[in-house]
């Protein structure tokens, strides 16, 4: 442990961190050394530590390379929660520059050095928990059996990933993974097919295996590839195969089907990605791959294949992925459990034809073939018959994102944590989820000079779906607040995109339309639906749009209030409780600056017409406006808020006060958020679907909370905050993310089963105004007693 010295500033810690965030140096010192404040120590908690046993980069290895991945995931999720430390697997000969994490080593050649490493470990009572890597090749011993000798002795939880499991073992490889089991107070494996060959083959208890799949990374962008600079193979048909060489992936297989493949298309290239195993180098050289060079030449193959012989970046690697029509994966061992490659390779969308390695059986439904082993005839028929289809290949590649997304690095970060976190007897965790930077590069994808498109297919505008009022609406409120936390002179144009289509969808009687189409002109939608909640949407965007007016032009200003005076005329026709509490916001921010009785009088007359509606159906149980909850709700309480506000009314205080803590009583349980689900409202007296969130309910929610607790500064509300915010980082009943942060989108549900994986503009842009929203409060919070009670002593 460590201790700090702070200051103490009216019997409250001013914590020295923060202090520097908003004071000069000069300043600082003078405050830490005033005679007035005591100096006291203040001890600084050590974090629980989670090791990592494994083989480690710069060791060439596929288990350093997940190891790392899944180390650096857990950091960036929870980076505040836990220390995470490696012990690096080395064998004799082998010395390697490790980076700093790397805080134990083991030479797992001499059985001795296990017995060690237990020593040291259990030593160290910080451990919450051992994540094991393990493969038979990576410990010393029969079949690796100097690792029993250390987890026996071992005294922390231990966490064992089988990296292979083999079918149909042997005495001895049976004895040894049972005893491994024994050991671990967990135990993971990469596919369900490896989970049952546990369960049947080894005897080994259900509940003690977790199905986490091999991670992917995110890819920021699925657009047309034909506009990067680097492509060099624009005019081509990119196969790929990629990972560190070595004869077992049989890459001859892929060589005798090219020439079969190129009589059919002749500008096909087939790229194959990688150094020599390093271990195949020591033993045997470049054998392998000289087998292979000289096959290239006897098959005339020298215009169709090209060997990519280096350790390529992961950035390189997914450049090179993206540009892929069809993944060959060749390998000819059928223990092989699960392959990096082939998730990475799907996680860039590419279709995959592949051996029937358990991994491939699982994932390549809908999104590849399987073919049989060292097979030439069968890959070259499948990889022509895909290539002839391009309506297959397409659908392939968007089910491979589906299939593979849920395996992104940040869900196996969070499913490991889980485990963490469930195990937990002598630290209490409490998870930190990371607060991911503010992006808008999805937002900015998604729009034209024309407004945000409505839909997008996974991260891809989709211009087809149009535009909609409802998103330009509240992507204007977003991005002005944005443009207020950053001062980004390009926020301003999408500000003035966003205001234009706005004022583009009033009409002369001062109501709006809401559905425009990829031309520019208005849908029938427009005239089959209620639009009420559209227009209540605009209002309340530009009304508060205008309250930003000491960081705005004059002139969007003043449109903005004009559009606003022009709809004064039908807000009381209104007879939705959500366009009425939409309209209340946008009239309490309209009305800041002015104060004037004619808008309060509106509001008056709004806020009644929600008190009416709540009196005539809440009772004792349900204090509520309407006798079932729909969409949206958080706004009515809100809007009853600031109608007490701007009138000053107690009556509308106390409803907004009690119906807000109802509908929070009914979406928090058990630290939680769930929101209530789009697939089936709760009607009163019933019981509810619990499944089918999205995050604009989320949005909401949070949005009212900041309001709440602005005005009560009850922290219970800024607590909730926090809750629903981490729903977005994977605290559901998914445990997944709902916010990409390689894309800065966000997906548009949270399903019973699954996550729907499209990036819309309303997910998107009501994730962006929750995450402003948690900005705004973190902010405040450092400052308030800060500057309030700093500069006035000053």
């Amino acid at each position: 442990m460590r201790a700090n010295f702070f200051p103490i500033f009216n019997n409250s810690l001013l914590v020295y961190n923060e202090a520097k965030n908003n004071l000069n140096e000069s300043h600082l010192m003078k405050y830490i050394t005033n005679s007035k404040y005591e100096l006291i120590p203040v001890v600084e908690k050590q974090l629980p530590e989670i090791v990592f046993i494994t083989s480690y980069p710069p060791r060439e290895c596929g288990i350093a390379t997940y190891t790392q991945d899944l180390k650096n995931a857990i950091q960036e999720k929870f980076g505040n929660t836990f220390s995470l430390k490696v012990c690096a697997l080395e064998t004799t000969g082998e010395n390697y520059n490790y980076s700093e994490d790397v805080k134990y080593k083991l030479n797992s050649d001499a059985e001795v050095n296990f017995s060690d490493l237990a020593i040291k470990i259990n030593a160290d009572k910080n451990i919450a928990m051992v994540f094991l890597q393990h493969e038979f090749g990576l410990f010393g011993g029969v079949y690796g059996d100097f690792l029993l000798k250390f987890m026996k002795h071992l005294k922390r939880p231990v966490t064992t990933t089988f990296h292979s499991v083999l079918p149909n073992p042997d005495k001895k490889i049976k004895e040894v993974v049972r005893k491994i089991a024994d050991y671990s107070d967990f135990l993971v494996v990469m596919t369900d097919i490896s989970k049952t060959i546990l369960m049947t083959n080894y005897g080994i208890a259900e509940r003690k295996i977790s199905v986490i799949s091999h991670g992917t990374h995110l890819v920021a962008s699925f657009d047309n590839l034909q506009h990067k600079t680097k492509n060099q193979f624009s005019d081509r048909v990119v196969l790929t195969t990629f990972g560190l060489l070595n004869e077992g992936k049989s890459i001859e297989t892929a060589l005798d089907a090219l020439p079969k493949i190129i009589e059919k298309f002749p500008n096909v290239i087939y790229l194959i990605i990688g150094k020599t195993h390093p271990e195949v180098l020591k033993r045997e050289g470049e054998k392998y791959r000289n087998f292979l060079y000289e096959k290239v030449q006897n098959l005339h193959l020298e215009n169709n294949v090209r060997f990519i012989n280096k350790y390529l970046s992961l950035d390189e690697l997914m450049d090179y992925l993206q540009r892929t029509k069809i993944y060959l994966f060749t390998s000819k061992d059928p223990n092989q459990a699960v392959s990096g490659t082939l998730a990475y390779a799907m996680a860039c969308g590419c279709p995959v034809i592949a051996t029937p390695i358990p991994h491939a059986k699982e994932f390549l439904q809908g999104a590849g073939f399987n073919y049989d082993f060292q097979d030439a005839n069968q890959l070259a028929e499948k990889t022509i018959e895909l290539l002839y289809n391009p309506k297959l290949l397409r659908e392939m590649r968007l089910n491979a994102l589906h299939k593979i997304s849920p395996t992104s690095w940040q869900n196996s970060a969070i499913a490991h944590i889980e485990l963490v976190k469930n195990n937990s007897k002598k630290h209490k965790i409490v998870l930190q989820y990371e607060m991911p930077k503010i992006s808008l590069n999805h937002i900015k994808r998604m729009t034209t000079i024309n407004g945000l498109i409505q839909f997008s297919a996974i991260s891809k505008p989709n211009i087809e779906s149009g535009y909609t009022l409802d998103d330009n609406a509240r992507a204007l409120i977003a991005v002005t607040k944005h443009y207020q936390l950053t001062n980004a002179e390009e926020d301003l144009e999408l500000i003035k995109i966003y205001l234009k289509f706005i004022l583009f969808c009033q009409q002369e009687d001062g109501s709006f339309l809401n559905y425009v189409d990829k031309e520019g002109n208005f849908t029938a939608n427009n005239g089959n639906e209620n639009l009420e909640d559209a227009n209540g949407r605009a209002i309340w965007a530009l009304g508060e749009f205008t309250s930003f007016y000491d960081i705005l032009d004059k002139n969007m200003i003043r449109k903005a209030k004009f559009a606003i005076e022009k709809s004064l005329k039908n807000i009381l026709k209104f007879h939705s409780p959500r366009a009425i509490s939409f309209a209340i916001k946008g009239l309490y921010f309209y009305n800041l600056d002015k104060e004037s009785p004619r808008v309060n009088h509106l509001i008056t007359s709004l806020a009644d017409n929600l008190v009416s509606k709540y009196r005539g159906v809440s009772d004792k149980k349900w204090k509520w406006f309407e006798d079932y909850l729909t969409y949206a709700n958080s706004i009515l309480p809100e809007a009853m808020l600031f109608a007490g506000l701007s009138t000053g009314s107690e009556l509308y205080k106390n409803i907004a006060k009690t119906s807000f803590d109802f509908l929070l009583s009914l979406t928090f349980k058990d630290d939680q958020i769930k929101v209530i689900s789009n697939q089936g409202w709760y009607h009163k007296g019933k019981t509810f679907n619990q499944f089918g969130e999205q995050p604009i309910d989320v949005a909401y929610t949070i949005l009212a909370l900041q309001t709440f607790y602005q005005v009560y500064e009850d922290a219970s509300y800024k607590d909730k905050m926090k809750i629903a915010f981490d729903w977005f980082l994977g605290k559901n009943h998914l445990h997944q993310i709902i916010y990409n942060p390689k894309t800065g989108g966000c997906y548009d549900g949270l399903e019973q089963y699954h996550v729907n994986l499209n990036q819309g503009a309303e997910s998107t842009i009501s994730y962006l105004l929750s995450r402003l929203a948690m900005e705004k409060v973190t902010n405040s919070i450092k400052e308030m007693k800060f500057y309030e009670e700093v500069f006035q002593n000053e």
